[in-house]
């Protein structure tokens, strides 16, 4: 218990705490802008890697050359002669190696290497995500309510129309008028998706089942077919809303929170570093971050709670 004078102190301070997280937010929308900025610098250079990955484009040696391949050549020179050697010796004919056109699988290597988009996909979505080109993430324009979009460019193929499948993650990005003090920056807090113009009978969302059914009367039997959803990774463009009041049930709350957090990864590890993820270099530093993660939770007080906001 404060004495009286004390405790009005201590208001005055927390007004100004609050005038701070204002200052904060402020903060964090001209750092929404520095990384709109530098996202058009950025573009060109994943341009070039959609072009490569296509191969649309073929880089020059100039731009294959990687130190490690030197350091490989170095270290491996006298085994690859003595190979080239015993080869030589057999002049056995052999068929030539088809050269593929760009990066084959680029993008669905990716999905399959990375545990929290590996665990969204179905067989049935591996020969659509084949024509995936591209994934770009866009910020909104100066002006307009915070937001990022997720866009998921496809070559021409057999199962839909849309040339650009997009998901839109809404953010806010200022102090709660009821909590002001656990602010901590910019968080998700909706998403919307696109609807996706399917070719007859291509749809992986739904399934069709048939299920007899008997008249109660006549005793008839007769077969009726319905569609019925069906697990893939194209749901990601059909997300639960989240509640105006805030009021979900816990299974919506956790696929919400789950979608959150697939779209901030898209965001931050997955498009700007998508080679690095496609040969697994940086799934070893993810796991090396994670776990040093579990070793700080190990004294983190657990209440159970469970929030659907995904802090950036």
């Amino acid at each position: 218990m404060l004495p009286k004078a004390v405790k009005r102190r201590v208001h005055a301070l927390k007004r100004l705490q609050v005038q701070c997280a204002n200052i904060e937010a402020k903060f964090y929308e001209e750092v929404h802008e520095l990384e709109r900025k530098y996202a058009a610098l950025y573009q060109p250079l994943f341009d070039k890697r959609r072009d490569i990955v296509t191969g649309t484009v073929e880089p020059t040696d100039e731009e294959c050359e990687w130190q490690s391949d030197r350091e490989e050549e170095e270290e491996l020179a006298e085994a690859v002669k003595e190979k080239a050697t015993i080869e030589d010796a057999k002049k056995e004919e052999t068929t030539p190696v088809e050269d593929p056109k760009g990066i084959p699988e680029f993008w669905i290597t990716i999905f399959k290497s990375v545990d929290m988009l590996s665990d969204m996909l179905q067989e049935h979505d591996e020969p659509i995500l084949k024509h995936l080109k591209d994934i770009q993430v866009k910020f909104s324009e100066p002006g307009q309510p915070m937001s990022f979009t997720l866009e998921f460019h496809f070559e021409p193929n057999g199962f839909f129309n849309n040339a650009v499948l997009t998901k839109v993650y809404k953010m806010k990005s200022e102090p709660d008028a009821s909590e002001p003090f656990n602010f901590e920056g910019p968080e998700i807090i909706d998403c919307e998706g696109c609807q996706i113009d399917w070719h007859k009978g291509k749809d992986v969302t739904v399934k069709t089942i048939k299920k007899k059914q008997k008249h109660k009367g006549r005793g008839t039997v007769r077969t009726v077919t319905k569609q019925v959803p069906n697990d893939s990774f194209f749901n990601f463009f059909n997300p639960v809303k989240a509640s105006p009041d805030g009021e979900m049930d816990e299974d919506s709350e956790f696929t919400l929170a789950t979608d959150f957090e697939i779209g901030h990864f898209f965001r931050e590890r997955i498009i700007p570093r998508a080679v690095l993820y496609f040969t697994g270099e940086a799934l070893e530093d993810d796991e090396s971050v994670g776990e040093q993660d579990e070793e700080g939770d190990e004294d983190d007080d657990d209440d159970g709670d469970f929030d659907p906001k995904v802090r950036l």
